[in-house]
């Protein structure tokens, strides 16, 4: 399993080259690649404020997304957000902080540029 953050997930759908060749190959290999819930919220968050053009409705989108790329959504539970509540304060963004518990509660590394996910012991497929 890898989890992808929302750059990665935006990236993968707009076929950018942000995204290396090493995540790439590597969400190509895995049987299970999943999004956490909380990347839901920040598309949808986004498209409403102007930040992020979508050539349909968030939710749309989404779901189209999802379907597509055969995503696996993982959902925000109580254990999830008491644990990102809980993390050292070296990551200040929420929904990061949410991806960065998910992804320690199931051991699964995660596509993303930012580098500071690996100061939580997440193994960071950049």
């Amino acid at each position: 399993m890898i989890i992808l953050d929302t750059c990665a997930l935006l990236w993968l759908v707009q076929g950018s080259d942000r995204l290396s060749v090493n995540a790439r190959n590597r969400i190509d290999a895995e049987a299970v690649v999943s999004v956490s819930a909380v990347s839901a919220f920040e598309i949808a968050r986004k498209y409403r404020t102007g930040k992020l053009h979508l050539p349909i409705p968030a939710a749309e989108w989404w779901k189209q997304v999802i379907a597509h790329h055969n995503l696996d959504v993982l959902a925000l539970d109580d254990v999830v957000a008491l644990d990102a509540a809980l993390l050292p304060p070296i990551h200040r963004d929420p929904a990061d902080r949410f991806i960065i518990a998910t992804a320690k509660r199931q051991f699964a590394p995660v596509a993303t540029a930012d580098d500071r996910f690996a100061a939580y012991g997440i193994h960071v497929i950049s």
